[in-house]
């Protein structure tokens, strides 16, 4: 049977397209391969036997001496049946991936914590072992020796590189940090960052790093500077100091080809551009470079002159599309809008039409909106994009319905549109929420069928701008921004009428929604209306076999669906939600696992009760 497994996965990853290639029974990078398919090969876990999953093994976080549980979202690593994994309480911890024995543990000096999300894996070169990279939660990135789980002395000083430099800080004293896995390209390591959203800052320029040395190589800025391409899209002045246009996401590399893909983040103040007139190039912006030199290639704006805070939360996903008798590389870039852009990835030219539409015009303070966004004609956007109180406030419940239509009352909150700005004299009800939409875990390929699977979450905000001690404008301080109501002790819902959570399945090749089911249950509601999607943050993966698995709902359950048809096929209530995005390898054993990280806690307000990773496997 084993062997007749391993010629099943080997045939399997033969056939397709394989990006940063690795062995078919690991996971070495966030999204599986460095293009963020989040796709396995493996088949033995399948429709017809997803049910009989048990719990394999279980590994706590925490430990003896933490005061508190802690929240993570971060993504092990598997590299040849060993499992990496950054935990929240300041510790790098190796353990058998088919046991669940641990096997070394580093533990971070100080309060120092490893990037919430996870960690990048370098293979090695020569008498350069393989290393764990990652950045922390004060500005810095490490890198670990795999072999010995201690710093790799030779990157930067004793395994470290200090990232909050002069040409980054600008002299402002303000948090910078790695909250997503760095890149890695050959020897080059590339890192983003994450730092204030206001008017004037600190810099969020793209970075990349020799992975032996830790010395710099190249960087790109995300606001152009002098002479630069893209400079013009800004008014005088206004360049200077400019806070955002950063990566605090995911970035992908075709390694193939060369090509870094850098999705930017909107410019600060990221709900007003009245100091920043023009398109603003590179906020917003998935932008292709050679990832030897950080050249720009060319750039695709997914949003002009940003003033939504919709940043691009997901990493780009590298895939083939088949179009017109043709095999295309193509790469998809979604922001917190959830509209779908379909690209080539060797000219950034669209797959399928995108139109410039006229949108509404803000009346804030010197504020001058883009006339039009750029919208996709298919597919359709992924999430509800406007809302109407006569027509949307829920009837799920009596007491929600009330709650939801006072809330309007008392809050004079008011109708929007696709692309409604924020204004200063009222406050509104946004769909998309600054939220999402889809958020930072991104989606996940099958293909085989062509299917680009991901979720997003119906999460509106209350917004309204208000004037900062500085001059500039930006969101005002609204308790509970979330359009949604909290029932103590049992939850928050959202005051629209559900769907409140959603996955999807976009086929590519046509451009056109395949399915879409509702993510997530709602627990205390009636017998008949629980079936309603929730909130969540996460991302799938696919499997050979033609699964799905994803947590990221906040009713802590982990589902597997059929990618064919988005049937729900097994659903697993864990103690907490699991905020993170799961992961499926191979033990020595020969048998296929699944493992997520499940603690709660985030900004959709599911609590922070668990410090598990789960393990999976069939009996």
């Amino acid at each position: 049977m084993r062997s007749k497994f391993r010629l099943c996965v080997m045939a399997v990853l033969l056939g397709g397209t394989v990006l940063g290639a690795q062995a078919a029974t690991d996971w070495q990078n966030y999204g599986g391969d460095r293009g963020a398919q989040r796709y396995s090969p493996l088949t033995q876990i399948t429709p017809a036997n997803v049910n009989s999953l048990k719990v394999a093994w279980t590994y706590h976080m925490k430990p003896a001496d933490a005061a508190r549980v802690a929240t993570s979202q971060t993504t092990p690593l598997v590299v040849g049946n060993i499992m990496y994994l950054g935990s929240p309480y300041g510790r790098i911890v190796a353990l058998d991936a088919t046991t669940g024995k641990e096997l070394w543990v580093y533990k971070m000096p100080g309060n120092q914590r490893p990037a919430p999300r996870g960690m990048a894996y370098w293979p090695g070169e020569g008498d350069y072992a393989p290393e764990l990279i990652f950045g922390t939660n004060d500005g810095k990135m490490m890198a670990i020796d795999v072999k010995t789980g201690k710093p790799a002395e030779r990157f930067g000083e004793h395994g470290v590189v200090n990232l909050k430099t002069p040409d980054i800080m600008r002299g402002y004293d303000k948090n910078y940090a790695l909250t997503s896995p760095p890149g890695i390209y050959k020897n080059l390591v590339m890192t983003g960052g994450s730092g204030p959203e206001e008017s004037r800052s600190i810099s969020g320029d793209e970075r990349a790093w020799d992975v032996r040395t830790g010395k710099l190589v190249w960087t790109f800025h995300g606001v152009p500077h002098d002479g630069e391409f893209g400079a013009d899209t800004w008014a005088p002045g206004s360049r200077k100091d400019r806070a955002g246009t950063n990566i605090w996401n995911m970035m992908t590399v075709d390694d193939k080809r060369g090509i870094a893909f850098l999705p930017f983040t909107g410019p600060g103040p990221d709900r007003w551009g009245g100091d920043r007139h023009g398109m603003n190039l590179f906020g917003n912006s998935l932008v292709a470079v050679d990832a030897n030199t950080g050249k720009r290639l060319w750039h695709f704006q997914l949003l002009h002159h940003e003033v939504w805070d919709w940043d691009q939360p997901t990493p780009p996903m590298l895939f083939d599309v088949k179009k017109d008798g043709k095999i295309i590389p193509a790469v998809a870039a979604m922001n917190k809008s959830a509209y779908l852009f379909i690209l080539d990835r060797v000219t950034g030219k669209p797959l399928y039409d995108v139109k410039e539409v006229p949108v509404p015009k803000s009346d804030a303070e010197n504020e001058e909106t883009w006339p039009t966004q750029p919208i996709p004609v298919t597919p359709p956007p992924l999430a509800k994009q406007s809302f109407t109180a006569a027509t949307d406030v829920t009837n799920i419940t009596p007491e929600l319905e009330s709650f939801c239509k006072n809330l309007i009352k008392t809050k004079k909150i008011h109708d929007t549109v696709p692309f409604s700005p924020i204004t200063s004299d009222s406050q509104n009800a946004r769909f998309p929420g600054s939220g999402g939409g889809p958020e930072w875990g991104g989606g996940a390929f099958d293909p085989q069928l062509g299917y680009f699977i991901v979720n997003t979450q119906e999460l509106g905000s209350i917004e309204q701008l208000e004037k900062k001690k500085d001059g500039y404008w930006a969101s005002a301080n609204i308790p509970d921004s979330f359009f949604e109501q909290e029932i103590p002790g049992k939850g928050y819902y959202p005051c629209q009428n559900p769907p409140w959570g959603d996955l999807w399945a976009v086929n590519v090749n046509t451009g056109k929604v395949a399915w879409r089911v509702n993510l997530g249950v709602s627990d205390i509601m009636p017998e008949g209306k629980r079936d309603t999607g929730r909130p969540n943050l996460g991302a799938p993966l696919t499997t050979a076999s033609g699964l799905i698995f994803i947590g990221a709902t906040d009713d802590s359950r982990f589902r597997a669906f059929e990618t064919r048809t988005g049937k729900e096929l097994w659903t697993q209530k864990m103690e907490a939600s699991a905020h993170s995005s799961p992961i499926t390898y191979q033990g020595t054993n020969g048998k296929q696992y699944v493992a997520v990280v499940a603690t709660g806690g985030s900004f959709v307000h599911s609590p922070a009760v668990g410090d598990s990773l789960i393990v999976y496997g069939l009996p």
